[in-house]
């Protein structure tokens, strides 16, 4: 195209975009038509380099401005291309309106969706006032398309970063929201004692601050005493181990700041300042961690020990007779010879034998806890008369067994009293246990502590050394149509029980064609199959499942009929044979017995019999005063110093302290 025709194309164009004003003048035109004029000084000095940059094939050249003065008259104005501001812009006059029109509306658009970015993102800008609505689009310049697009780029990241991070934001809330609300739910508000938040001590949730500060102090000393030592600064390591003693005589047996001895406050502020001191010449963060890391490994090694020597303690406790409980069979044994009392024979045999009468098994080797069991028995029994209870014991308790029911006989009840020893028929020939017994790797497990043959050494197998799991009276409960050839039904009792109420309908539930009538103790996932059997070994899992549910040894009633006709006994001795090498389950009765009894067992009410009594402090109290029998199942029985002092009332309102045998024992201290 030749210069001619692209002169005479910019001046139609300038006459076409002029605007007429009645202030401008001839040497402000390009100016105040453009009303830029901050924008024209600040960029004056690169005119010529935009003006290449927009288009860079065109040359500098002269363009004509017509515009009317204030009297109407049409005057025109020359200037150089140079001198028009930024705010002019080339356009191809083919599309040049078009795309500057649909620039200018995105821009207003993306302007009426910018939000005040708020939270809720349901707010939009409709609910605002017209006044709110309206945006302003500054007109003090015409911007290229390329820049409309990219300030409209930009407002899309702002807008979708802010989306990202509101979003963010409320999942972080909720994330809190629902970890507190599953903490509120863990928390357990029927553990009783010293933590309780009831108690008056918690008051103030700061009353042991000055208490935690001191041991604080006492551990960055000891760290500290550790760096000086290594360090040779004798005079700050005695200073530390100084101030570590006094910080520990003032703490003693605190458990909160009340009961810091006087002067403790002082001893925290010397301390402060000694460990000021060191920290300016002895810390390097590096060795202080490491140092802290030992300290922290050593102290777990500590208490590690300290469970273990408290496991030991609790074993030997629960295992150890007290001497009121050793005098008593000594004393009842004494005047059973001396008195001829082993002359007498059994009365009311023909109770002993008539099965349409309410018999009990009680397998025990404690006298003072077999009366227990009968006694609260017969006292909440309705026919007393129709009640008769068979006690099996070993050769050294049978005389004080026997002289305390005949010299106590419950009211109306009937009592027989066995020496397992005169059972002949079992023997290690028959019985699978007993020859297991007699092993010598059994020997060698309890009687060669130190190198146990066991599954799993050490601690985990230390409660299976109690001597209940050497005594045939604990697996006596297997052979029971040979102990009672002549009976139906029978009720089994562990001699840890208490009742509490007539025991006399158990013998006309409906056991549904079942061997064991016995209360389940699974709960969610505790006290299943897996809980109590090896399920690594083929032979469990392959005709066990791990979630069937476990129920309690302690109060069973028992169809004997049922029981012979399925031979239990047999499938005892079967499993008993194939666990000889201890592979399927741990020493105990209760393993064998889910086993045995597996499909073989009818729920019954779990308001028959409560368990825990002997290891759980925090058993629901209703429960256990409105359950048939209670049971101290674990090492904290009723009878020991051990025992839970809010469940040892339900057993000892049934011994009776003013019997002489009680007195001269000691009994009722």
């Amino acid at each position: 195209m030749s210069p001619r025709p692209l002169l005479l194309f910019f001046v139609f164009m300038l006459l076409f975009h002029a605007p007429h004003s009645s202030d401008v003048s001839t040497t402000k035109a390009s100016t105040s038509l453009y009303d830029c004029d901050q924008c024209h000084r600040a960029k004056e000095r690169d005119i010529s380099t935009t003006r290449n940059r927009l288009n860079p094939n065109e040359k500098d050249i002269d363009i004509i401005a017509t515009y009317s003065d204030a009297s109407g008259h049409v005057r025109l104005a020359r200037l150089k291309m140079r001198d028009l501001s930024d705010s002019w812009v080339w356009e191809n006059p083919t599309n040049g309106n078009n795309e500057y029109q649909k620039s200018s509306q995105e821009l207003t658009e993306s302007y009426q969706t910018d939000s005040s970015f708020e939270d809720n993102p349901k707010h939009s800008i409709d609910e605002r006032s017209p006044e709110e609505n309206k945006v302003e689009i500054p007109h003090s310049s015409l911007m290229t398309p390329m820049k409309i697009k990219r300030r409209v780029m930009r407002q899309e990241r702002r807008k979708a970063r802010t989306a990202e991070l509101t979003q963010e934001n409320r999942e972080t809330n909720n994330h809190i929201v629902s970890a507190a609300i599953k903490h509120t739910e863990e928390f357990d508000t029927t553990v009783k004692g010293k933590y309780s938040i009831w108690r008056r001590e918690y008051e103030n949730p700061n009353s042991d601050s000055t208490l935690k500060l001191m041991r604080d102090q006492i551990i960055m000393a000891k760290a500290y005493a550790n760096i000086a030592k290594s360090k040779n600064n004798t005079v700050l390591y005695e200073a530390l181990l100084k101030h570590s003693s006094d910080s520990q005589r003032a703490i003693g047996e605190a458990s909160s700041d009340t009961e810091l001895h006087l002067g403790a406050l002082d001893r925290a502020k010397a301390m402060g300042h000694v460990l000021s001191i060191a920290k300016d010449q002895l810390y390097d963060c590096l060795l202080v961690e490491r140092k802290l890391r030992v300290m922290l490994q050593s102290t777990e090694d500590r208490v590690n020990v300290q469970k273990k020597r408290s496991a030991f303690l609790i074993q030997l406790a629960a295992k150890t007779v007290p001497r009121p409980l050793h005098c008593l069979p000594l004393q009842l044994a004494a005047d059973y010879y001396l008195q001829g009392y082993h002359k007498k024979g059994n009365l009311d045999k023909e109770k002993i034998e008539d099965p349409s009468l309410y018999h009990y098994a009680i397998f025990s080797d404690n006298v003072l806890a077999a009366s227990v069991v009968v006694n609260s028995t017969v006292q909440n029994a309705q026919e007393p008369e129709k009640h008769v209870f068979h006690i099996v014991t070993d050769k050294l308790n049978f005389a004080a067994m026997r002289m305390w029911f005949l010299t106590n006989p419950p009211s109306r009840a009937t009592i027989e009293v066995q020496n397992i020893d005169d059972f002949k028929w079992l023997n290690s020939s028959y019985c699978s246990v007993l020859r297991q017994l007699e092993s010598a790797r059994i020997k060698e497990y309890y009687f060669k502590a130190n190198n146990p043959s066991s599954l799993s050494v050490g601690s985990d197998n230390l409660k299976y050394r109690n001597p209940k799991y050497l005594s045939m009276l604990n697996h006596l409960r297997f052979y029971l149509p040979e102990v009672y050839p002549k009976l139906n039904r029978i009720l089994f009792l562990d001699d840890d029980i208490v009742v509490q109420r007539d025991l006399t309908p158990l013998w006309s539930v409906d056991l549904k064609g079942m061997v064991n009538g016995a209360v389940e103790t699974c709960k969610e996932s505790f006290h299943r199959f897996d809980k109590y059997l090896n399920f690594s070994n083929p032979l469990i899992s392959n005709n066990f499942s791990p979630e069937a549910c476990g129920w309690a040894f302690g109060m069973n009633i028992f169809d004997l009929k049922e029981w012979k006709k399925r031979n239990i006994t047999g499938i005892y001795h079967r499993w008993q044979d194939m666990n000889e090498d201890r592979t399927l389950w741990k020493l105990g009765t209760l393993p064998p017995g889910l086993i045995t009894f597996y499909n073989l067992t009818y729920p019954l009410d779990r308001g028959w019999h409560v368990l825990g009594l002997g290891y759980d402090p925090a058993l629901n109290l209703t429960e256990i005063e409105n359950a048939a029998v209670i049971h101290y199942n674990g090492n904290y029985k009723p009878w020991l110093n051990l025992a839970v002092s809010k469940y040892k009332s339900y057993w000892a309102r049934y011994v009776k302290l003013d019997n002489p045998y009680l007195r001269v024992c000691n009994l009722g201290e």
